[in-house]
């Protein structure tokens, strides 16, 4: 007996389509979509039936940027696998790609297995991995080829924080170049963080310790201008380019002028970019530390040119860079001291609501919606048309989203184990009703129905946009 579920009477909507249409699932996958009324849906029968009247019916969110449980700063991303899936169930996300780390000195291999121990077992949606690179030498770029045949097809370097994760142009060259020989997709954090150092030292010694001066520091021309030198690099290296969490306009320019020249570089944005801004990092007292992440929150002009390259397909993907740490007992680490603040901002919940928010707003339509928030992370990172689309064979990762309902988004009311909200207060329409992942209901009308150990470990393809 085959296990059925039927979702009857919601507009399904894909990054190529919006339709009426029933959806049937057989055995966690989409086995058909039939016109809502048509004939073919009018005969199916399932044990389960989920009325989606005057509801989306969308694809589970891809976050291809989450960082749980990750040791920064002498302390740890406070969501764990568990409760950090759980959360992005919540918030109508079913795929997380996360980072193992290599530490320096030890292997890809080291540092890979640490992260399935984390992860094994606590998942309440799928999940994958992306590589940190943290000691490019010999015996890591060979490891690169393994990992790409073990399904982990993308690794990150990182331009910022020297004696951390920091490699040079050279390092960063040899990775490109054995990206370009095996379909590995290099992710740039592009930021110079060499001339960083001397700008912190030197605010340091002038008495600006706040955490505005994090944002003051982490100059957006220091974006543009590491953003740049790695086109440049991927361009000698004959190598694809995905650029991270891109919050400044001349860092989108530079990504427009590579993509104008037909250069494979693409570039995402995370929603704290478009609806934070420097404002929030100058919040009085300490409370500005809530906002510390790095790339910094922007002046607030920055943000009509990400969604403008948002609109032109300049930059293709909007991920979380989930990253929480709390804000008591955390990020006041840094109390008098802004560079000893962790960097990084709780998200994974709230992607998907800040998206039809935009929708809402005018800034994308809801197609667009779909295909930043789930087609083209899933493409990006292999795992298309698995992930990202409703479609005879894919995994049914299944949204029933209320696209009218209101809500205010508060620490009192999200999932995610950090004790603040970076929205805290802010009115957003639109809101997650259910969720299935691969046919298993997790969210059953705003109730968590889902289970650590539900999510799987989910080998990736080469990125989709090079083939």
């Amino acid at each position: 007996m085959s296990n059925r579920t039927l979702i009857r009477g919601g507009l399904v909507i894909t990054a190529a389509d919006e339709v009426h249409a029933d959806v049937l699932i057989e055995d966690g996958r989409v086995a058909a979509l039939a016109a809502h009324g048509s004939q073919a849906a009018a005969s199916w029968t399932a044990e389960r039936v989920i009325d989606a009247t005057d509801r989306y019916v969308i694809p589970g969110g891809v976050d291809a940027h989450t960082h749980m449980e990750l040791p920064f700063g002498g302390t740890f991303a406070s969501d764990t696998f568990e409760t950090g899936t759980r959360a992005a169930a919540w918030g109508g996300t079913t795929t997380i790609v996360d980072f193992a780390v290599q530490s320096v000195g030890r292997s890809l291999r080291e540092g890979l297995d640490t992260w399935y121990a984390k992860a094994g077992g606590q998942c309440a949606i799928d999940y994958a991995f992306h590589m940190i690179l943290s000691d490019v030498n010999e015996s890591s770029l060979k490891e690169m080829d393994l990992l790409v045949e073990e399904g982990v097809t993308s690794f990150k370097l990182f331009m910022a924080y020297p004696g951390v994760f920091y490699s040079d142009d050279g390092q960063i060259l040899r990775a490109m170049q054995r990206g370009a020989a095996n379909g590995g997709l290099i992710m740039m954090h592009a930021e110079n963080g060499i001339a960083i150092d001397v700008l912190v030292e030197q605010a340091l010694a002038r008495g600006e310790t706040d955490p505005r001066y994090h944002g003051e520091v982490r100059k957006a021309l220091l974006e543009a201008e590491a953003t740049h030198r790695a086109i440049q690099l991927a361009r000698v290296a004959g190598a694809p380019l995905y650029v991270v969490h891109v919050s400044a306009e001349e860092a989108v320019a530079e990504l427009a002028a590579a993509r104008d020249k037909g250069l494979p570089v693409f570039g995402e944005t995370c929603p704290q970019y478009l609806f934070l801004s420097t404002d929030n990092l100058a919040e009085p007292g300490f409370e500005g530390a809530k906002y510390v992440c790095s790339t910094p929150l922007r002046p607030r002009e920055h943000q009509a040119a990400l969604w403008r390259g948002l609109r032109t397909n300049d930059l293709q993907v909007v991920s979380t860079d989930h990253c929480p740490f709390c804000f008591t007992g955390q990020k006041d680490l840094g109390r008098g001291d802004f560079s000893k603040i962790p960097n990084g901002l709780p998200g994974v919940e709230n992607r998907m609501d800040l998206l039809h928010q935009a929708v809402v707003d005018g800034h994308l339509s809801r197609r667009r919606w779909i295909e930043i928030a789930c087609a083209t992370p899933a493409r990006m990172f292999g795992l298309y048309p698995k992930k990202g689309t409703l479609a005879p064979g894919a995994d049914a990762d299944v949204v029933i989203y209320d696209p009218t309902a209101v809500q205010v988004m508060s620490a009192e009311t999200h999932h995610m184990n950090v004790d603040y909200s970076a929205y805290e207060g802010r009115t957003v329409t639109g809101r997650v009703e259910s969720v299935l992942s691969r046919g298993e209901l997790v969210i059953d009308k705003r109730e968590f129905t889902g289970r650590a150990g539900h999510g799987s470990y989910t080998p990736r393809a080469t990125c989709q946009y090079l083939n």
